[in-house]
């Protein structure tokens, strides 16, 4: 066949092919991949389900991302490089665990700056341009970003000052709460969430700081006694993108992530809130003795660490840090 005669018999195949898109379509078909490191139980997890979902259906079969919960794909400390170096696409990291990259990822971190939600909205607003800023020049796009209930002490004994945590073996998570264990006098041991109940048992650590959503996950029932609530922190996790990846995608299936992403962060405040009530009344169901109010000389105590504390941030957080505690104080005080 010469070439003449074989182009006159493939151009009606050729053409037939082009009025029936479908192979192009399955082509452009992408998987991403999405790490974080808390079980499936948890709201944050729960939220990002619902997240997914919804971007998923959105985007009629040309998107699909798979979750890994409970750091079974990536630790927490490995979460957000994997993200900068594509072992993922996305994925949930604890903000203020990057503190010691750059202080305005954990001024979230500072004990009793935030003491209710209210607070922890207008903080939120005001640090979201700082955080959005410096994750773009690593290559990451911030998604969206949702708090953890108030925090507070889980001990075998009752916590009425902070003499009590004196001696201790304290599980921390970030450099703010190593920092805090120092200046009360504790031992500081950094310890991930899922291997919080074998460090308790093994003796590690006896005595921790986190949220009674926290609590629940690793059934403190099972080793401490006591939980005091003292609205610590409402510290904030931050689900992020590859920037690269989201450019790939075409620009509807951008808008339909940050869509999502600014309803997933609605939500979840919203079940932040109610984490914060039926966390607590779990722990208590267990057996736990709940704290509730705590201790004035406790809280009195706190608010003097807290004051030193903020002072230590701005003394390394520089100009951006100054703007932004000015700003949160006086939007507070009309508040």
């Amino acid at each position: 066949m010469d070439r003449r005669t074989f182009l006159r018999a493939a151009l009606p195949a050729a053409v037939a092919a082009s009025a029936f898109p479908v192979a192009p379509a399955v082509a452009q078909a992408r998987r991403w991949q999405m790490a974080t490191a808390y079980p499936d139980g948890n709201f944050h997890t729960v939220n990002i389900r619902a997240f997914l979902k919804e971007v998923e259906d959105g985007s009629g079969g040309r998107l699909a991302i798979t979750l890994h919960s409970n750091a079974s794909l990536l630790r927490m400390p490995e979460i957000k490089r994997g993200v900068q170096t594509g072992q993922v696409q996305m994925g949930e990291i604890l903000l203020s665990a990057y503190g010691n990259e750059d202080p305005m990822f954990e001024v979230d971190g500072i004990p009793m700056l935030v003491t209710n939600f209210t607070q922890a909205r207008v903080l939120a607003g005001l640090q979201r341009p700082y955080v959005q800023r410096r994750l773009e020049r690593q290559g990451l796009t911030l998604l969206y970003m949702v708090p953890w209930p108030q925090s507070g002490f889980y001990t075998n004994v009752p916590v009425t000052s902070l003499e009590t945590l004196r001696g201790t073996r304290f599980r921390t998570f970030n450099a703010a709460t190593q920092r805090f264990a120092q200046l009360v006098g504790a031992t500081p041991t950094t310890v991930q969430v899922p291997e919080v109940p074998q460090a308790f048992a093994t003796g590690v650590v006896n005595a921790m700081v986190t949220s009674a959503a926290t609590g629940v996950d690793v059934q403190a029932w099972d080793f401490v006694k006591h939980f005091t609530p003292v609205g610590f922190t409402r510290t904030k996790n931050a689900v992020i993108c590859s920037t690269r990846a989201l450019q790939q995608l075409p620009a509807d299936l951008q808008r339909l992530i940050r869509d999502a992403g600014e309803r997933a962060e609605q939500r979840g405040w919203e079940l932040a809130q109610e984490q914060e009530r039926t966390r607590q009344e779990e722990l208590a169901r267990r057996g736990m003795i709940v704290a509730d109010p705590p201790p004035e000389r406790l809280m009195r105590e706190l608010a003097q660490i807290g004051e030193t504390m903020t002072n230590e941030w701005l003394a390394k957080a520089g100009e951006d840090g100054r703007k932004l505690i000015e700003a949160y104080r006086a939007a507070i005080a009309r508040v």
